[in-house]
């Protein structure tokens, strides 16, 4: 399991330093993060100390064996990481939603050995973090690794940025190679639901955590209530499961479940490819009688029976709520679609 640990921002160089030393005891920590440029989302805030903070690295580096990483935005950003000997950077949520400041910085990347972290951006866009990755990918011959800091939505459901791990999986999914790293600081915004997030990524396979540490966290001049103290990241390291990924073992042990599932899912695609057909027939009789497509009445009595029916085989109903509408979403869909082709007959 690979971490990565340090402040949020680098405030001093014996907060640095005594960082560096705390984690040193630790035994996992690979790298040390520190925030070296840190604009706010307001004015007016601690914003980083620049390039003294990459100084106090290239110091420490040379009496410590650590490798330290930080985040950069702009072009000068990467030229500065590279003079003072920085050993990865990554690229922030924000950063990570425009693909021109990708490009300037994958330029910056073009012809080095950098290894680069991509975070999320904040919306859930699977494609625009996949092709960030890519363009950072074709720049540096580095490692490209992706890290999982949650989505900033309507409701967060008590996460400072919620997790929505169905993202990362698909990440996953489509680009296997590469490292996934998750960053429940950032998720959780508050320390006392680290450790829980933590676990929860390492159980759906992420390779290792990005977690932020400062020697007294209340007093941090950025993001107090998301770091823990040295002493607590090893405690939580301690108390940490990482799952077995042997697959060969999977596949033998699981092998009849996993052909019930399929058997299931296949079921289910058939019986939806039913439900659409029946939405077809439904467009055509409504097409005479000038019955609107979306009956409001009839689709909040379907939804509050199924819910009732989800409950009792002891299924989320929210769950269940949610699939009814994309279930409903296609059918007005397909019906609208009929009557289009019937139109043009």
């Amino acid at each position: 399991m690979k971490i990565v640990a340090g402040p949020c921002s680098v405030e001093s160089r014996r907060q640095l330093a005594e960082v560096v030393e705390a984690l040193a005891t630790v035994g996992s920590v690979s790298m040390v993060r520190g925030g070296v440029w840190k604009p706010r989302t307001r004015p007016g805030g601690f914003e980083g100390i620049g390039e003294p903070a990459l100084q106090w690295m290239a110091e420490l580096k040379r009496t410590k064996t650590f490798r330290f990483c930080c985040e950069v935005a702009l072009s000068e950003h990467v030229e500065l990481c590279l003079r003072y000997g920085v050993d990865a950077v990554w690229i922030g949520a924000r950063t990570t939603a425009n693909p021109f400041l990708v490009g300037e910085l994958c330029e910056a990347f073009s012809g080095t050995s950098l290894p680069v972290m991509v975070k999320n951006a904040p919306s859930p866009d699977v494609r625009l973090w996949a092709g960030a990755i890519e363009r950072c990918g074709k720049s540096t011959s580095g490692a490209v690794s992706a890290v999982h800091r949650g989505f900033d939505l309507y409701n967060n459901l008590g996460y400072r940025n919620n997790p929505l791990w169905e993202v990362p999986l698909e990440l996953r999914r489509i680009m296997p190679q590469v490292e996934m790293l998750c960053d429940p600081s950032h998720i959780t915004g508050d320390r006392s639901r680290i450790a829980a997030t933590a676990q929860t990524a390492l159980d759906l396979g992420f390779d290792g955590l990005m977690v932020e540490v400062h020697p007294s966290p209340d007093d941090a001049l950025t993001d107090p209530a998301q770091q823990i103290t040295p002493q607590a990241l090893a405690d939580m390291v301690g108390g940490l499961t990482v799952r077995r990924t042997d697959s060969q073992k999977a596949d033998a042990a699981l092998a009849d479940c996993r052909a019930r599932i399929d058997a299931i899912d296949h079921q289910l695609l058939r019986l939806l490819g039913q439900r659409m057909d029946t939405s077809r027939e439904i467009a055509l009789v409504k097409r005479p009688l000038d019955i609107a497509l979306y009956q409001p009445a009839r689709w909040n009595a379907l939804v509050a029976d199924r819910k009732r029916l989800a409950e009792q085989l002891g299924l989320d109903a929210d769950f269940v709520g949610r699939l009814l509408e994309t279930i409903h979403a296609e059918s007005v869909k397909v019906q609208q679609q009929t009557l289009n082709a019937d139109n043009q007959q």
